[in-house]
């Protein structure tokens, strides 16, 4: 096994208190209970988390399962960006609507059955109006019908970890045997925040659909908190009357960015209300430690062998974030694990990894992949480098 180079940078900083013990994808925080009391809520069920890190915020029976009406559309879409970016479909390909896709009820954008509309104007109607005739078009699209598209959003949520979660169909109508929780859905948008073609849909407040056929129906954004709430941006509504109201949500100030669902909302209004005040309890209490983002250089580079380029820039796979309660303290430190590379090497090459902690407890890591790629030594460049060293002795 080839030796490590480790590296160790400590830093000093103000923090809420992490355990591994309880951290899920990256560190949860071991005083979510008494936090709770600081914050009432009275819809059915709530989660509060880092964006970036996942980290758990807050929770009002995050793990019951419920009924979680349109947010379902968060694995919808996401399944859908994932399908396009894996060549199943392009955003200016058309899909045309069977009868099926067309007859659905309850938010729609009226698809005309046999017109065909391209796949950007379908998911841009999903995302703003939650629109259920595009959401079946898609899936028909992706995997040839609803029923097994569905199959495909129950493996990805068991992936995501997402594991009280069952979904029946991509629209979220009523339907037996379809469930979530507040928690798994906090997962699945976290996952879709990850989609840029997401977040330039979720900036839509009014835009006209236009059919081929020469009609036009309006759109509107479900989630009201894009023009009201100052940093939201993106989120999905949901109603059923099993449901009830529901809204999970994403905003972002400064170096900080959270997450909040709300499940079982009285009505409409309590469900924006408690969502901004999930959200205002995030900013108002905590602040963001980031110690890799996954777009910046690690200080630290790999050492290549055999090569005229002896060193590389390395990329973390994923930033490396956690969140700190404002006016505590605790002890961050990243540790470098770099391993020695012998050319060829190609860009994005695995290089090691690098391990966050909180008071000496890993609570995340990421893999190192460099950024640039080292030729081999022609046999020439070998002679020169062998005689330049020989030389120096």
């Amino acid at each position: 096994m080839k030796k490590l180079l480790k590296y160790t940078a400590a830093l000093t900083l103000g923090a809420a208190a992490v355990t591994a013990a309880v951290c899920g994808t990256a560190g949860r925080m071991c005083e979510a209970e008494a936090l709770a009391q600081e914050i009432s809520l009275t819809c059915k069920a709530a989660y509060l988390a880092d964006g970036e890190s996942g980290m758990q915020l807050y929770a009002k029976d995050e793990t019951k399962r419920l009924p979680i009406a349109s947010m379902c559309k968060i694995m919808t879409l996401l399944l859908a960006f994932e399908a396009e970016e894996q060549g199943v479909f392009g955003y200016d390909d058309t899909i045309t609507v069977s009868e099926r896709a067309a007859g659905m009820g309850g938010s729609q954008v009226f698809l005309g059955a046999g017109l065909s509309y391209r796949a950007d104007d379908l998911l841009k109607s999903i995302a703003v109006c939650s629109a259920n005739d595009a959401c079946v078009a898609i899936a028909e699209r992706i995997d040839g019908s609803e029923g097994a598209f569905v199959d495909r959003m129950n493996a990805r949520a068991e992936q995501l970890g997402a594991e009280n979660t069952l979904f029946a169909n991509c629209t979220g109508l009523p339907k037996e045997t379809q469930y979530s929780c507040a928690k798994d859905v906090a997962i699945m948008l976290r996952a879709l925040l990850g989609h840029e073609k997401y977040h330039e849909y979720c900036k839509i407040w009014l835009e006209d659909f236009l059919h081929p056929d020469g009609r036009t129906t309006q759109m509107t954004n479900t989630n009201r908190l894009i023009r009201t709430y100052r940093g939201c941006d993106g989120g999905k509504t949901g109603f059923t009357n099993e449901a009830g109201f529901c809204l999970a949500a994403s905003a972002g100030r400064q170096d900080m960015h959270v997450v909040s669902v709300v499940i079982g909302a009285s009505d409409s209004k309590t469900r924006f209300a408690e969502s901004a005040a999930l959200l205002d309890y995030a900013f108002d209490r905590f602040e963001s430690v980031v110690l890799l983002k996954n777009d910046h250089p690690a200080e630290r580079q790999a050492i290549v062998r055999g090569s005229e380029t002896t060193r590389l820039p390395l990329l973390p796979a994923h930033t490396l974030a956690a969140v700190r309660r404002r006016g505590t303290q605790d002890e961050f430190t990243l540790e470098y694990c770099i391993e020695p590379l012998v050319a060829p090497v190609e860009t994005g090459t695995r290089a090691g990894y690098a391990v966050m902690y909180c008071n000496g407890i890993e609570i995340a890591r990421t893999d190192l992949l460099t950024q640039g790629a080292a030729k081999r030594f022609t046999w020439a460049e070998a002679y020169r480098e062998g005689a330049r060293h020989w030389n120096s002795k």
